[in-house]
């Protein structure tokens, strides 16, 4: 697919873009913000295709020697930035990536186009080495910041790119993008709520063979929780290990559940639960606990999240998590 067209969703971005393209009013710095599995790529690559476009008419044309290039993972204007130490992109990377290689005027295209992923891993110092190019950058250049955490870049890097903030896909999207995928039918009403909209999201756990009986066994536990005595509850720690690549998935599931008990709690609305066909469950789970026990297991479940970003123990922040469920 050409262009725009493999990407879901974020019509006015894709809008903003072609605009700028036509209009010949490209911008030298983008952040493209939204968290992960939202389509940042995937968006700078189409940008960067259709800008580099020499076809006349629609753009991009596949076939001219540029598109060829791009498809080809060989086009030598589209610069994909890396960094050598993972958690980090340091002062050097920045010099040797873009700094010093944007003073050579593009090989054979209109524009010298940078993508930078997870730009939020700038250092300070890396992000003041860039700020002087992104200021007096040469009038081929561009440069596209992807980041999950557009607040991390230092004030002066916002003042001086364009950011653009991805939006969640409709569910209406959502559901045809799986189906057009061939995602089994019985998988998707589950992916979509799951996935809330992050399109990466819903087709890694589309791939993953154990999502349906992950969503089966959490639903089970957070149904039975209150039922269940300490022991019983404790030995779904072992359940939770066996999903510990996607634990963090798990945990935005028992988030959202969460968040259904205290919204039907709140406004007694059945419309705006994300589990509606879970509704008496739902209910009876708030009917045993109050608000503050709810929003304290809430609570519970981001501060695991920091927790196992921090590595901490993983069975210990699992025990703590679940002993919080046992609130009234």
């Amino acid at each position: 697919m050409a262009g725009f067209d493999s990407v879901v969703g974020n019509g006015q971005i894709k809008e903003h873009f072609e605009n700028a393209i036509q209009l010949n009013k490209i911008s030298h710095g983008y952040i493209l913000n939204g968290e992960d599995g939202m389509g940042k790529m995937e968006l700078a690559k189409a940008f960067a295709q259709m800008a580099e476009c020499e076809g006349q008419g629609k753009k991009p044309c596949m076939v001219c020697h540029s598109c060829r290039q791009f498809l080809s993972g060989n086009h030598p204007d589209i610069i994909y930035v890396s960094h050598e130490k993972p958690g980090v992109i340091g002062v050097d990377d920045v010099r040797k990536g873009i700094n010093n290689d944007i003073l050579i005027k593009p090989y054979s295209s209109p524009y010298k186009i940078y993508i930078v992923n997870e730009a939020e891993k700038m250092s300070v110092q890396a992000q003041n080495a860039l700020l002087k190019t992104i200021e007096e950058p040469p009038s081929y250049g561009i440069i596209m910041l992807l980041t999950s955490n557009a607040e991390g870049f230092l004030p002066t890097i916002l003042s001086r790119c364009m950011v653009l903030n991805l939006k969640p896909v409709t569910d209406e999207e959502m559901e045809a993008f799986l189906r057009k995928e061939q995602i089994p039918e019985e998988k998707i009403s589950a992916l979509v709520k799951f996935s809330r909209g992050n399109v990466g999201k819903a087709m890694r756990m589309a791939q993953s063979e154990s999502f349906t009986t992950m969503v089966e066994q959490i639903m089970t536990m957070l149904r039975r929780a209150d039922q269940m005595n300490i022991n019983e509850l404790l030995g779904f720690v072992s359940v939770l290990t066996g999903y510990k690549l996607e634990i963090k998935d798990c945990l935005d599931f028992m988030e959202m559940w969460y968040r259904d008990v205290l919204m039907l709690k709140a406004t007694n609305d059945l419309n705006l639960l994300i589990f509606k066909e879970e509704y008496a469950s739902i209910r009876q789970v708030g009917n045993h606990k109050s608000y503050e026990a709810i929003e304290k297991i809430i609570q519970a479940i981001e501060t695991a999240k920091r927790r196992l970003d921090a590595n901490v123990n993983f069975e210990l922040t699992m025990e703590i998590l679940l002993l919080a469920m046992k609130e009234k």
